[in-house]
Protein backbone atom coordinates (compact mmCIF):
# COMPACT_ATOMS: atom_id res chain seq x y z
CA UNK A 1 0.00 0.00 0.00
CA UNK A 2 2.97 2.33 0.56
CA UNK A 3 3.90 2.59 -3.12
CA UNK A 4 0.58 2.02 -4.87
CA UNK A 5 -2.71 3.78 -5.36
CA UNK A 6 -5.05 2.86 -2.51
CA UNK A 7 -8.22 1.12 -3.64
CA UNK A 8 -11.50 0.02 -2.10
CA UNK A 9 -10.06 -3.50 -1.87
CA UNK A 10 -7.04 -2.14 0.01
CA UNK A 11 -9.28 -0.40 2.54
CA UNK A 12 -11.29 -3.60 3.05
CA UNK A 13 -8.08 -5.58 3.51
CA UNK A 14 -7.04 -3.29 6.36
CA UNK A 15 -9.88 -4.71 8.45
CA UNK A 16 -8.73 -8.28 7.93
CA UNK A 17 -5.19 -7.31 8.97
CA UNK A 18 -6.44 -5.45 12.03
CA UNK A 19 -4.90 -2.23 10.72
CA UNK A 20 -6.71 0.91 11.81
CA UNK A 21 -8.12 3.04 8.98
CA UNK A 22 -7.35 6.75 9.33
CA UNK A 23 -9.73 8.95 7.33
CA UNK A 24 -10.05 12.72 7.12
CA UNK A 25 -12.07 15.27 5.16
CA UNK A 26 -10.70 17.64 2.52
CA UNK A 27 -12.42 20.15 0.30
CA UNK A 28 -9.67 21.61 -1.87
CA UNK A 29 -6.36 20.93 -3.63
CA UNK A 30 -3.83 21.97 -0.95
CA UNK A 31 -5.47 20.20 1.98
CA UNK A 32 -5.95 17.01 -0.05
CA UNK A 33 -2.29 17.11 -1.04
CA UNK A 34 -1.15 17.71 2.55
CA UNK A 35 -3.28 14.86 3.91
CA UNK A 36 -2.06 12.55 1.17
CA UNK A 37 1.57 13.42 1.89
CA UNK A 38 0.83 12.67 5.56
CA UNK A 39 -0.11 9.09 4.66
CA UNK A 40 -3.88 9.26 5.20
CA UNK A 41 -5.30 6.31 3.19
CA UNK A 42 -8.87 7.58 2.85
CA UNK A 43 -9.76 11.20 2.10
CA UNK A 44 -13.39 12.25 1.96
CA UNK A 45 -14.98 15.33 0.41
CA UNK A 46 -17.78 15.55 2.93
CA UNK A 47 -20.90 17.66 2.76
CA UNK A 48 -19.58 19.05 6.05
CA UNK A 49 -18.02 21.59 3.69
CA UNK A 50 -21.38 23.32 3.94
CA UNK A 51 -20.58 24.48 7.47
CA UNK A 52 -16.78 24.64 7.61
CA UNK A 53 -16.18 26.14 4.15
CA UNK A 54 -19.40 27.69 2.84
CA UNK A 55 -20.89 29.02 6.08
CA UNK A 56 -24.22 27.20 5.90
CA UNK A 57 -25.98 26.32 9.17
CA UNK A 58 -26.12 22.60 8.29
CA UNK A 59 -25.47 20.12 5.49
CA UNK A 60 -28.94 20.30 3.96
CA UNK A 61 -28.05 23.45 1.98
CA UNK A 62 -25.18 21.85 0.04
CA UNK A 63 -25.92 21.34 -3.66
CA UNK A 64 -24.67 18.82 -6.21
CA UNK A 65 -22.91 21.63 -8.08
CA UNK A 66 -21.04 22.60 -4.91
CA UNK A 67 -20.04 19.01 -4.24
CA UNK A 68 -18.78 18.60 -7.81
CA UNK A 69 -16.77 21.83 -7.52
CA UNK A 70 -14.98 20.69 -4.36
CA UNK A 71 -14.46 17.12 -5.56
CA UNK A 72 -12.76 18.45 -8.69
CA UNK A 73 -10.49 20.63 -6.57
CA UNK A 74 -9.52 17.72 -4.31
CA UNK A 75 -9.04 15.33 -7.24
CA UNK A 76 -6.55 17.71 -8.88
CA UNK A 77 -4.14 16.74 -6.10
CA UNK A 78 -4.10 13.23 -7.62
CA UNK A 79 -3.92 11.59 -4.19
CA UNK A 80 -2.60 8.10 -3.65
CA UNK A 81 -5.36 7.92 -1.02
CA UNK A 82 -8.81 6.64 -1.88
CA UNK A 83 -10.90 9.76 -2.55
CA UNK A 84 -14.62 9.72 -1.79
CA UNK A 85 -17.52 12.17 -1.73
CA UNK A 86 -20.91 12.61 -0.10
CA UNK A 87 -24.10 12.53 -2.08
CA UNK A 88 -25.76 15.72 -0.79
CA UNK A 89 -29.22 16.08 0.72
CA UNK A 90 -32.07 14.82 -1.47
CA UNK A 91 -29.74 13.75 -4.28
CA UNK A 92 -30.44 10.01 -3.97
CA UNK A 93 -34.18 9.73 -3.41
CA UNK A 94 -34.70 7.31 -6.31
CA UNK A 95 -32.37 4.73 -7.89
CA UNK A 96 -32.24 6.74 -11.11
CA UNK A 97 -31.40 9.99 -9.33
CA UNK A 98 -28.82 8.25 -7.16
CA UNK A 99 -27.02 6.77 -10.15
CA UNK A 100 -27.09 10.02 -12.12
CA UNK A 101 -25.64 12.03 -9.23
CA UNK A 102 -23.10 9.35 -8.31
CA UNK A 103 -21.87 9.39 -11.90
CA UNK A 104 -21.51 13.18 -11.68
CA UNK A 105 -19.35 12.87 -8.57
CA UNK A 106 -17.33 10.06 -10.15
CA UNK A 107 -16.76 12.18 -13.25
CA UNK A 108 -15.50 14.95 -10.96
CA UNK A 109 -12.97 12.55 -9.45
CA UNK A 110 -14.68 10.68 -6.60
CA UNK A 111 -13.65 7.03 -6.35
CA UNK A 112 -16.59 6.16 -4.13
CA UNK A 113 -19.75 7.86 -2.90
CA UNK A 114 -21.36 7.89 0.52
CA UNK A 115 -25.00 8.36 1.48
CA UNK A 116 -26.92 8.34 4.74
CA UNK A 117 -29.41 5.67 5.77
CA UNK A 118 -30.14 1.97 5.87
CA UNK A 119 -33.11 -0.02 4.59
CA UNK A 120 -34.83 3.11 3.28
CA UNK A 121 -32.08 3.71 0.71
CA UNK A 122 -31.28 0.12 -0.29
CA UNK A 123 -32.73 0.45 -3.80
CA UNK A 124 -30.59 3.53 -4.58
CA UNK A 125 -27.57 1.80 -3.00
CA UNK A 126 -27.99 -1.31 -5.15
CA UNK A 127 -28.40 0.84 -8.24
CA UNK A 128 -25.21 2.80 -7.48
CA UNK A 129 -23.20 -0.39 -6.96
CA UNK A 130 -24.72 -1.98 -10.08
CA UNK A 131 -23.52 1.08 -12.01
CA UNK A 132 -19.97 0.19 -10.98
CA UNK A 133 -19.50 2.93 -8.38
CA UNK A 134 -18.22 1.83 -4.95
CA UNK A 135 -20.50 2.78 -2.07
CA UNK A 136 -19.85 3.61 1.59
CA UNK A 137 -22.74 3.60 4.05
CA UNK A 138 -23.43 6.05 6.88
CA UNK A 139 -25.45 5.04 9.95
CA UNK A 140 -26.13 6.43 13.42
CA UNK A 141 -26.55 10.17 13.64
CA UNK A 142 -27.33 11.35 10.13
CA UNK A 143 -26.35 15.01 9.62
CA UNK A 144 -28.74 15.44 6.70
CA UNK A 145 -31.58 14.59 9.13
CA UNK A 146 -30.32 16.57 12.12
CA UNK A 147 -32.68 19.48 11.46
CA UNK A 148 -35.79 17.30 11.48
CA UNK A 149 -34.50 15.40 14.54
CA UNK A 150 -33.83 18.61 16.45
CA UNK A 151 -30.08 18.29 16.71
CA UNK A 152 -27.26 15.77 17.01
CA UNK A 153 -28.05 12.78 19.23
CA UNK A 154 -26.14 9.61 20.13
CA UNK A 155 -27.79 6.57 18.58
CA UNK A 156 -28.17 2.99 19.77
CA UNK A 157 -28.82 3.53 23.46
CA UNK A 158 -32.34 2.14 23.30
CA UNK A 159 -33.03 -1.41 22.13
CA UNK A 160 -35.15 -0.47 19.08
CA UNK A 161 -32.35 1.82 17.80
CA UNK A 162 -29.77 -0.84 18.60
CA UNK A 163 -31.67 -3.47 16.62
CA UNK A 164 -32.32 -1.09 13.71
CA UNK A 165 -28.61 -0.28 13.47
CA UNK A 166 -27.72 -3.98 13.35
CA UNK A 167 -30.29 -4.67 10.66
CA UNK A 168 -29.39 -1.61 8.58
CA UNK A 169 -25.67 -2.37 8.76
CA UNK A 170 -26.14 -5.97 7.70
CA UNK A 171 -28.43 -4.87 4.86
CA UNK A 172 -25.88 -2.36 3.56
CA UNK A 173 -23.10 -4.95 3.73
CA UNK A 174 -25.25 -7.49 1.89
CA UNK A 175 -26.12 -4.90 -0.76
CA UNK A 176 -22.40 -4.45 -1.46
CA UNK A 177 -21.23 -1.44 0.58
CA UNK A 178 -17.46 -1.66 1.08
CA UNK A 179 -17.49 0.21 4.42
CA UNK A 180 -19.85 1.98 6.81
CA UNK A 181 -19.33 5.23 8.71
CA UNK A 182 -20.82 5.07 12.21
CA UNK A 183 -21.49 8.55 13.55
CA UNK A 184 -22.36 9.15 17.21
CA UNK A 185 -23.24 5.50 17.78
CA UNK A 186 -22.92 4.49 21.41
CA UNK A 187 -19.53 2.74 21.69
CA UNK A 188 -20.72 -0.74 22.79
CA UNK A 189 -23.06 -0.92 19.78
CA UNK A 190 -20.39 0.42 17.44
CA UNK A 191 -18.02 -2.28 18.65
CA UNK A 192 -20.71 -4.94 18.25
CA UNK A 193 -21.33 -3.82 14.67
CA UNK A 194 -17.61 -3.83 13.95
CA UNK A 195 -17.27 -7.40 15.16
CA UNK A 196 -20.39 -8.58 13.30
CA UNK A 197 -19.73 -7.01 9.90
CA UNK A 198 -17.45 -8.38 7.17
CA UNK A 199 -16.70 -4.81 6.02
CA UNK A 200 -14.86 -2.00 7.82
CA UNK A 201 -16.60 0.39 10.19
CA UNK A 202 -15.24 3.91 10.36
CA UNK A 203 -16.28 5.74 13.48
CA UNK A 204 -16.80 9.39 14.27
CA UNK A 205 -17.68 10.02 17.89
CA UNK A 206 -18.48 6.30 18.27
CA UNK A 207 -15.62 5.12 20.45
CA UNK A 208 -12.38 3.26 19.74
CA UNK A 209 -13.94 -0.08 18.83
CA UNK A 210 -14.42 0.67 15.13
CA UNK A 211 -12.05 -0.47 12.39
CA UNK A 212 -11.09 3.14 11.72
CA UNK A 213 -11.83 6.75 12.54
CA UNK A 214 -12.79 9.76 10.45
CA UNK A 215 -12.77 13.39 11.52
CA UNK A 216 -13.54 16.70 9.90
CA UNK A 217 -9.99 17.96 9.41
CA UNK A 218 -10.99 21.49 10.44
CA UNK A 219 -11.90 20.06 13.87
CA UNK A 220 -8.65 18.12 14.19
CA UNK A 221 -6.42 21.12 13.44
CA UNK A 222 -8.42 23.85 15.20
CA UNK A 223 -9.32 25.59 11.96
CA UNK A 224 -12.98 26.18 12.85
CA UNK A 225 -12.75 27.63 16.38
CA UNK A 226 -16.39 28.68 16.58
CA UNK A 227 -17.51 25.08 17.17
CA UNK A 228 -15.62 21.92 18.07
CA UNK A 229 -17.47 18.61 18.68
CA UNK A 230 -17.10 17.24 22.19
CA UNK A 231 -15.46 14.04 20.95
CA UNK A 232 -12.63 15.88 19.14
CA UNK A 233 -9.36 16.93 20.75
CA UNK A 234 -7.68 19.41 18.35
CA UNK A 235 -4.00 18.54 17.87
CA UNK A 236 -3.03 22.09 16.90
CA UNK A 237 -4.73 25.51 17.03
CA UNK A 238 -4.37 26.72 13.46
CA UNK A 239 -6.91 29.50 13.94
CA UNK A 240 -4.83 31.08 16.71
CA UNK A 241 -1.63 30.62 14.68
CA UNK A 242 -3.19 32.37 11.68
CA UNK A 243 -4.41 35.27 13.79
CA UNK A 244 -1.00 35.63 15.39
CA UNK A 245 0.79 35.55 12.03
CA UNK A 246 -1.56 38.11 10.52
CA UNK A 247 -1.24 40.42 13.53
CA UNK A 248 2.55 40.19 13.43
CA UNK A 249 2.63 40.98 9.72
CA UNK A 250 0.20 43.88 10.16
CA UNK A 251 2.28 45.32 12.99
CA UNK A 252 5.45 45.01 10.92
CA UNK A 253 4.00 47.45 8.38
CA UNK A 254 4.12 50.33 10.83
Amino acid sequence: MDSQKITVAAIRAMKSRGEKIAALTAYDFPLTKLLDESGIPLIHVGDSLGMVVLGYPDTTHVTMAEMEHHVRAAARAKPKALLGADLPFKSYETPEQAVENSKRLAAAGAEFVKAEGGHEILDPVRAIISAGIPFCGHLGMLPQHAVEEGGYHVKGKMDPEHQALLEDAQALATAGAFAIVLELVTPPVAQELTQALPIPTIGIGSGPGCDGQILVTSDLIGMFPWFTPRFVKPRVNCAAEIKAAVAAWKNSLV
